[in-house]
């Protein structure tokens, strides 16, 4: 999910560049509503494992 943010970032940053300033504010907007995503995964991610601890299955 991560690859997709950098990949609408990358795309903002050459329409910047090229002078398309609607399709560089969407991607950046995109880019960044992707981060917040997996950013938000990630730490929902974390809270899960340590919940569940490390120990392996009990017999």
């Amino acid at each position: 999910m991560l690859r997709w943010a950098i990949i609408f970032f990358i795309i903002a940053l050459v329409a910047a560049v090229l002078g398309f300033g609607g399709i560089s504010g969407m991607s950046f907007e995109i880019a960044k509503f992707i981060a917040i995503i997996a950013v938000i995964l990630f730490v929902i991610s974390l809270l899960i494992g340590g919940l569940r601890g490390r120990g392996g299955p009990r017999i």
